[in-house]
């Protein structure tokens, strides 16, 4: 069970590695600024954080709560989660191995070789990716750790809303939240519970929550598009599952074409470089895919940073 006592705990024990995590700033702006009819958006610019986004808190939790044998932690990602994985083993001198599918952008896997990891391609999707890790980590001993669905990643993600809502003085009405597998939302929404609307976003073509609703329970869902090797899960994670269905209250779709139009005008008028699966947030106010009442507050994780900033010209 993920709760606000689990996300407390792990802020606890994470205030401990402070010479490492960081506490991201968060921006409180007036929604005309952004083009948007609210009363005010909290942009937290969890892109700053280590290694480039959001998972760093939650893999450094994984490894600060669990022995690291000889053979190291081992993991699949399609980057972020590698990139923090890698830089948690690094900063604290054990060794790391991450299994990437082939989706997976240069730019990341040269991040992971410069922490000082072992990356491995292992097959064109995640979950590809994810079944040689499992071999892996069968074979080696090697602490697993999951890119989204393990309790220690999810409470560790919590970790960023209670940050947010100690900055803003209270629960923002709205949190809007990035979904590929779902550790993130799940660990905003057991902090926030039923204080504010969570409402949950996913690109058009990796609807991996939408989908589960719609069925009623996790699908394998075909993923690709503009934010695939960020959001490019196949499947709910089962943590994400649990606690949605008590505090996630909307799920909606986005077309690639409003993700990237929020994403060059987040890196156009507030020069925010962020990557695609950061930019939904803003991509469902812009699209009135979202429709905040006038004085409502809305808050936007920008949840990483870590792409090709070339792709922006």
């Amino acid at each position: 069970m993920i709760d606000r006592a689990a996300i407390a705990a792990a802020r606890r024990q994470l205030a401990t590695q402070a010479d490492f995590l960081r506490t991201t700033p968060m921006w409180r702006v007036a929604g005309r600024q952004l083009g948007v009819d609210c009363a005010e958006v909290w942009l937290k610019l969890e892109h700053l954080q280590v290694g480039g986004s959001f998972k760093a808190r939650g893999m450094l939790y994984r490894l600060l709560a669990n022995p690291v044998p000889a053979s190291g932690v081992v993991i699949a990602s399609g980057g972020n989660a590698g990139i923090a994985v890698a830089a948690a083993a690094q900063a604290l001198g054990v060794r790391c191995e991450v299994y990437v599918p082939e989706v997976s952008p240069e730019a990341k896997r040269a991040r992971l070789r410069a922490l000082g990891a072992d990356v491995v391609v292992a097959g064109a999707a995640y979950s590809e990716a994810l079944q040689a890790c499992l071999e892996r980590q069968q074979a080696t001993g090697a602490l697993l750790a999951h890119a989204y669905d393990q309790p220690e990643v999810v409470a560790g993600a919590g970790t960023l809303a209670q940050e947010m809502e100690e900055q803003g003085g209270r629960p923002p009405d709205t949190v809007m939240v990035s979904v590929g597998g779902g550790g993130l939302i799940a660990g905003v929404a057991a902090w926030v519970e039923s204080r504010a609307h969570v409402v949950a976003l996913e690109p058009e073509r990796a609807p991996t929550l939408h989908s589960a609703r719609a069925a009623g329970a996790p699908v394998d869902v075909e993923v690709g598009g503009l934010a695939a090797d960020s959001l490019g899960a196949r499947r709910i994670g089962a943590i994400a599952w649990e606690v949605g269905q008590r505090h996630i209250h909307e799920a909606l779709l986005l077309p690639d074409e409003a993700i990237r139009a929020a994403q060059l005008w987040l890196w156009k008028e507030l020069k925010l470089a962020v990557e695609p699966a950061a930019a939904l947030g803003l991509a469902a106010l812009h699209s009135g895919a979202y429709r905040p009442q006038p004085q409502e507050t809305v808050a936007l994780i920008l949840c990483g940073a870590n792409f090709d900033p070339a792709s922006l010209a």
